[in-house]
């Protein structure tokens, strides 16, 4: 067996020892009082007065897919930003195994940027945005 493993599966081993733990600790220790407001769904403090599979409104999952647009959005700007840092006299950028300009990869991601304003654009003129 490959000694470098060893720590990974010992870590594996202690996390897992300790969540059966504290899941029986709390099945042995904790109260077990039933009743009927216990078994009431919590619904934020609030009585529940609608059936939980009722239909939501198309903005709320508009909001939510313009959030992960946005959010991803700077998952990708990162990794350039930080690739973009060279030292100074280099003028080359390695992109996926290539060897291309600076330039070249600015322009992507500026076209990139471009992109996402005009998502943004698009999902203003709907009235995405705007809550009725």
């Amino acid at each position: 067996m490959n000694l470098a493993i060893l720590p990974v599966l010992l870590l594996v081993a202690f996390l897992l020892i300790v969540a059966i733990g504290l899941i029986l600790l709390g099945r042995i220790f904790g109260p077990h009082r039933a009743g009927a407001v216990k078994e009431m769904p919590y619904e934020s403090g609030m009585d529940p007065i609608h059936d939980a599979r009722r239909r939501f409104d198309i903005r709320f999952h508009l909001v939510a897919i313009a959030f992960l647009v946005f959010d991803v959005e700077l998952l990708f700007l990162y990794p350039w930003a930080v690739a973009s840092k060279s030292p100074a006299g280099v003028d080359q950028a390695v992109v996926s195994g290539l060897v291309v300009g600076r330039e070249l990869v600015f322009a992507g991601v500026l076209f990139f940027i471009l992109l996402l304003v005009l998502g943004l654009i698009y999902d203003w003129r709907k009235g995405l945005f705007r809550w009725r």
